[in-house]
């Protein structure tokens, strides 16, 4: 981990990239919240921060309802207009829905450019790790992501990313230059165990 190069993809109903650099985050695609990055299942993602006072103003609403509508109605949902779900918007896709289509294009290409500005970031990866709902259960949303990316040194083992529905996996082929894996996350665990070694600090600087 010392050496490592890393770039972890959380994708959920909220989702974030990280650039790590020797076991160390050095860039996030969150910004002053987590509304900025990449698109979510019912958060926007990036966009031009000039679009808030366009709504506002067309739309005759003040700046928080726009917020909200950043935040809860748009990503996968606000494009697709039905589902924030994955799942649901991929049963969609297969039955000719062009909305659902065009959501989880947006949603994939979203994560790969977040991939080549990490890959520039870090001089390169020594692999690329998966986790959250859709990261780790979803092999067709890994596949389009990571699909085409032989030009960086990444090659997808087809059938094992197919195989890896809930369970930690390498999903690289073999002699690919830059492996990818499906990680497990557990949040809750990992937010409780920091708080609780900061609160310890915190108590022992006291006294």
């Amino acid at each position: 981990m010392e050496d490592a190069r890393l770039i972890t993809l959380q994708l959920g109903n909220g989702c974030s990239a990280t650039a790590v650099s020797r076991g160390r985050s050095v860039d996030t695609s969150m910004g002053f919240t987590p509304l900025e990055g990449l698109m979510m299942g019912t958060r926007s993602g990036n966009v031009d921060p000039s679009l808030v006072g366009f709504l506002t103003r067309r739309e005759g609403v003040d700046t928080a309802e726009v917020e909200g509508w950043l935040n809860k109605r748009s990503g996968l949902l606000g494009i697709s207009g039905t589902s924030r779900d994955v799942r649901e918007l991929l049963d969609a896709e297969a039955s000719g829905d062009g909305s659902a289509a065009l959501a989880l294009e947006m949603f994939c290409e979203s994560v790969r450019k977040q991939i080549g500005a990490y890959l520039t970031i870090l001089g390169g990866a020594d692999a690329i790790v998966f986790g959250g709902g859709i990261g780790e259960n979803a092999p067709l949303i890994r596949e389009r992501v990571l699909t085409g990316m032989g030009w960086c040194g990444l090659d997808l083992d087809t059938a094992r990313n197919a195989n890896a529905v809930g369970v930690e996996s390498r999903i690289s082929a073999e002699d690919s230059k830059i492996h990818a894996y499906v990680v497990s996350v557990d949040e809750e665990i990992k937010i409780a165990k920091e708080t609780a070694r900061l609160l310890g600090a915190r108590a022992n600087d006291s006294n």
